[in-house]
Order: C-alpha cells, then structure tokens, then sequence
C-alpha cells in the first residue's frame, strides 16, 4: 500500500509539545462535570428530543451567544471566548473554564455561566446534580451523544466498567502551569502521591442505580477497571523522571484512532504510536495531530499536557468544587509547601501509593495506611495550602474551609447526602 505524503515527525516534535507548555504564568484551570437530569426524579436527560440536551444546548447559544461546537452537524457544545461547555458521553454537562490567575476568577466565571443558563435549565426543569456518578440511571439506559469519538472509544476500551465511566460518571479536573521540564516533573511527581488522598476527600458517588455500591467513590473504582494500558498511573513517579519518560510511555500506548478531514478511522489498538511512526497505518504517515490527539486518549490519574491535569475527583458542590482548584494552588505554586507536601509523602513506596488508589474508592478517608486511616494525612494537606494561601493574603484561603469543616467531622461528601 502506498503511504500518503505527509510531514515525517520527528521524536523531537513529541518531546517539544511538553517543553513549550514550561511559562512564566502560574494560572489555575478547571473543568468541571455535571450530571443533568430529570427534576421529578433525578433520570438522566437524554441528548435527543424536544426535552434533551441538544435543544438545551441550543437555547443557551440563542439566549446567551454562543457559537455551535459541532460534530457531523450535531451540535455536542458551545463556546464563548476561552470557555467552553461541551457534553461528554452520557451527555455530562461540562464547564471548560479559561485558566485564572485565582480561585475567585475561575468561581466568579463559573457562576456566570450558571446564572445565565438557570433559567433554561429550570423552563427544561432539569438540574445539574454535583455527584461522582448518575444515581439513578445506569448506562444501559444512557444512549451515548452523536460524536463519532466516542462511538470508537467505547468499542474499544475494554474494562469491565469502561461503559460506567465513560456514561455514568462526572469530575472536577485541575490544571496546573509549569515553568521548567524539572518543575512540571516535580508537580508531576507530587500530584501523583497526592491523587489517592485527593480521590478519598471527594468521594461522592456511593449510590448508583438507586442503592448504596458499598463504594464511597464509584466513579474512582470505575477509572480503575477501565482500561489498564492508558489508565492509572503513568510511570512509578521517581525523582529522576523527565518529559522523555512520559513521551516514551506514549509511544508505547495502543492507539485508539486518527483523524483525517474530520473524520474518525478507527486504530483499535493495532498498533501503538512508535509503530505508527515508523510504517504508518493503513496508508497514513503520523502528524503532530495525530500525537496531540493521542497524547488527549491517554488517561492516567495526572496527564502531562502544556500543564499538568489533576484528574481524579468525584464532582461535589456545596462550595466542596472550589476548594479542589484552591488545594492544588496553595500546594503546588509554594517551594515550601511542595517540600513539606514531598516530606510527608515522599516516605510511602509507588506500590504503596498505587494500593492505597484501589482501597480509597472503598473507603475513601477511612482507609488504612500502614495501620493508620489516611485522614489526619488529608487534613494536614489542606492545612499546609491553606497556611500557604492565608499568607498570600488574598483570601484564597476561604475556599478552603469548607473542606476543612468536613474533614474536622471525619466524613467526606457522600456521607453528607448532598443530593
């Protein structure tokens, strides 16, 4: 078969995207899912129909402008500047935030949003529920929306609770600048110790299908058997990793699939992307396209991108959603705090950290490490950002009280019963 012309790529070009994500600027970014679903009684909302998503999404565009995402002439999002509201499989509503330079910004946008969207939502009577997974409809009967991605994605991720993620399931993400290859892995590295403890404080998804799962974080048990080859951890998070670690990591991965003149071809793991780049794939030479995109369906508890995404956390509400962007500044953009947050952590081995991710969505603050719960080490990470915010002295600080009232009481969200 012939190969097509097209632009060889070069290993620096993978190795490049990472190192021009190093800046000067220390934002916060944050993506943050919904579960839209039925006032009367908490079903999901559907895409289609005079009642679904699709004319939601439209209404919002038409009241206040903004412009169609658009997949195969399906509209699947919207957007408005730098911000973004897209729906994600199962028709999760998700607020793509422009990275601020404080919590208050990325809360201050946020409600905006949500105060102009409201009054569709409520002629709809529909409202966006702040859970780690859908409480009462379960993906056999969650039709996922018309985006060919995803139709591709869900034929080919193969663990047994692939479907619940992908259709179930919503998260609060943080974004995280860089100034240097040696800062982005220190962050990298950090995150990585942090996310079990992170994943426990926001457990919220313990009823599923109407009961209790007997799980305080389904949605985390969901990310844990959904497909070993791209999630989890990425590399054993050593304090000698570097971009070149992650990048060939990547090239190691199984490819899902490319895209050409925005269409979908579909890969399903025949090759991995080092193959991809040296013989091509049926007739397609690799692009940097194609390594963003396959960069994007790699996804591990933190991906390493122009920033670093912290992904693991059950959505919440009551607050409970700013304290996440606040933890992680006050943590990861203080030398000290970073030292402090390494000292604590640092003594626990990667088969240990990686256990402790499998036994948090059964327990989250209540599980056991090394003999003792994890929560007095959950509150002194909230502790150490919020002495590191408090002496910024600019009230950040506050986002952070809520977490910390809760944590005082010994629960997590979904022993607050925030439905």
């Amino acid at each position: 078969m012939t190969v097509k012309t097209e632009e060889h790529l070069e290993y620096r070009q993978l190795l490049d995207e990472f190192l021009l994500g190093c800046k000067t600027e220390q934002k916060i970014g944050m993506e943050y899912e919904r579960i839209p679903v039925q006032r009367c009684d908490n079903s999901v909302v559907p895409y289609s129909g005079i009642y679904g998503m699709c004319e939601i999404l439209r209404e919002i565009a038409e009241e206040d402008n903004w412009d169609y995402i658009l997949d195969d002439n399906n509209i699947i999002g919207l957007k408005k500047l730098h911000n973004t509201i897209t729906l994600e499989p199962g028709c999760q509503f998700e607020l793509s935030i422009e990275p601020q330079d404080t919590v208050r910004n990325l809360k201050k946008q946020i409600e905006e949003i949500d105060n102009a969207i409201k009054p569709i939502l409520d002629e709809f009577e529909i409202k966006l529920l702040n859970v780690g997974v859908s409480p009462k409809t379960t993906y056999k009967n969650i039709k996922l929306i018309p985006k060919h991605r995803y139709h591709i994605m869900a034929n080919y991720l193969w663990g047994i609770l692939s479907d619940v993620m992908m259709r179930e399931t919503a998260g609060i993400q943080v974004g995280i600048d860089y100034k240097s290859e040696e800062d982005a892995m220190k962050k990298f590295r950090l995150a990585n110790l942090m996310i079990p403890f992170t994943t426990a404080m926001y457990a919220n998804s313990n009823i599923r299908g109407g009961v209790d799962t007997g799980y305080k974080s389904f949605r985390a048990l969901a990310w844990l058997n959904t497909d070993n080859e791209r999630c989890g951890f990425a590399l054993d998070f050593n304090k000698n990793m570097c971009f070149k670690d992650y990048v060939n990591l990547l090239l190691e991965t199984p490819m899902i699939f490319i895209k050409r003149e925005n269409t979908c071809l579909s890969v399903n793991g025949q090759v991995t992307f080092k193959q991809f780049m040296e013989k091509g794939f049926e007739g397609y030479n690799a692009t940097i396209e194609d390594w963003q995109l396959h960069s994007n369906l790699y996804f591990p508890e933190i991906r390493l991108r122009n920033f670093i995404e912290i992904r693991n956390h059950d959505c919440v509400g009551n607050g409970l959603e700013y304290s996440i962007p606040a933890l992680y500044r006050g943590i990861m953009y203080s030398k000290s705090a970073i030292e402090e947050v390494e000292e604590m952590l640092g003594k626990y081995t990667a088969n240990e950290i990686k256990e402790l991710r499998y036994n948090v969505a059964r327990s989250a603050i209540h599980t056991k490490l090394r003999k003792n719960s994890i929560l007095s080490i959950c509150k002194e990470l909230a502790e150490i950002s919020y002495y590191t915010l408090k002496t910024e002295g600019r009230d950040e600080e506050e986002f952070l009280l809520p977490l910390m009232e809760m944590l005082k009481k010994g629960k997590c969200p979904c022993e607050l019963n925030q439905l």
